[in-house]
């Protein structure tokens, strides 16, 4: 077990931390609650569901592990900027991270494709934006390009720190169960967290003898180019954060679904919805969209029966509710204001 007191990377430098490495920026990330979801779990028909809750991180998405190995050893090469492409949620983290470490951050988004919350945070971070006329595979596309410049960082989940850093989730569930769940649920956009969940369990394998837990991932059916067989060139869902046609790691979540016997397969956006409503209104986990597809997969095949009652599983829940309030947001639009006498909101409350 590790001190859970330490900053994150401090927590996992025998295995992260390269020599005598310095990690000066830490915003507290890690540390993310996995809680019971016993009244979900009674739902959905299962005794043992937990949900990692990565919304809690300091910019409210699993993002800030990686971040903070990546910017740490960008400012530490001497690199001049950082740069990503992005959906919202790596902008929002690479925007905080950057502006700890006293860099420019330059982000390029794809226009009109990114949900309000995230882009808010990136702005106040004092990022750099450029939209440009296009999908996110397109955004990556260029800023591989301008990456060869060695003044740059790219922070995208294609530069290996991210990765190493997410890993460290999977360390987290282990620490706070004893053990390795029978099934890790998630999310898959650009597939650099499942890869990353994977490489995390297998590392704790080869060091403390834990088990390996089936990988199940989840895209959206209208962004699901894993389960297709093929990129998407204009990827359609309401979950923004997997909205990815081409994910740039997907030879290695293909690899973690068939190294761990586990699948990889798609919800429809009407189950993320319904997912997304059930996890607040049963557990008050408020978590976007895409989050809620781990819970949206888990349901289906439970209901297939691909799934017993007794199976421990962890579902992930990516980023907080608040990143992505547009698709809850119209429900405000119900509400009508009634007297502030208190029989009139006897009244509203049906008493």
């Amino acid at each position: 077990m590790t001190d859970a007191t330490l900053p994150l990377l401090e927590r996992y430098r025998d295995r992260l931390a390269r020599g005598g490495e310095e990690f000066p920026i830490s915003l507290g990330e890690g540390g993310t609650p996995l809680i019971h979801a016993r009244r979900l779990g009674a739902e959905l028909g299962l005794e043992r569901l937990y949900l990692k809750f990565e919304g809690t991180n300091p910019t409210g998405s699993f993002k800030d592990r990686g971040m903070v190995l990546a910017v740490n050893r960008a400012m530490a090469r001497g690199v001049q900027a950082v740069m990503c492409a992005s959906t919202g949620n790596t902008s929002a983290s690479a925007a905080a991270y950057a502006a700890a470490a006293g860099l420019p951050c330059w982000i390029v988004l794809p226009a009109g494709k990114v949900a309000r919350g995230k882009l808010a945070q990136t702005l106040a971070a004092g990022a750099r934006l450029i939209m440009i006329d296009g999908n996110f595979d397109a955004a990556l596309d260029a800023v591989r390009e301008l990456g060869h410049d060695e003044r740059i960082a790219v922070v995208n989940s294609i530069n290996p720190d991210r990765l190493a850093g997410q890993q460290t989730a999977a360390w987290e569930i282990i620490d706070a169960l004893g053990m390795a769940p029978a099934i890790l649920a998630l999310p898959v956009g650009n597939a650099g967290n499942i890869t990353a969940y994977w490489a995390g369990f297998r590392r704790s394998a080869e060091l403390d003898g834990t088990s390996l837990p089936r990988m199940f991932g989840f895209q959206a059916a209208g962004a699901a180019p894993i389960v297709g067989g093929a990129p998407i060139a204009s990827p359609e869902t309401v979950a923004t954060a997997i909205r990815i046609g081409n994910p740039a790691s997907w030879q290695g979540a293909v690899a973690a679904r068939d190294e761990s016997g586990g699948l990889i397969e798609a919800v429809t956006d009407d189950d993320i919805l319904a997912a997304q409503r059930d996890i607040v209104r049963f557990e008050g986990v408020f978590c976007e969209p895409a989050s809620a597809a781990s819970v949206a997969g888990v349901r289906r095949l439970t209901a297939q029966g691909s799934i017993k009652r007794e199976d421990l599983i962890v579902c992930v829940l990516t980023g907080h509710g608040l990143k992505d309030p547009d698709i809850v947001a119209p429900e405000e639009g119900s509400l009508r204001p009634v007297s502030a006498q208190i029989a009139a909101i006897r009244h509203a409350m049906g008493l």
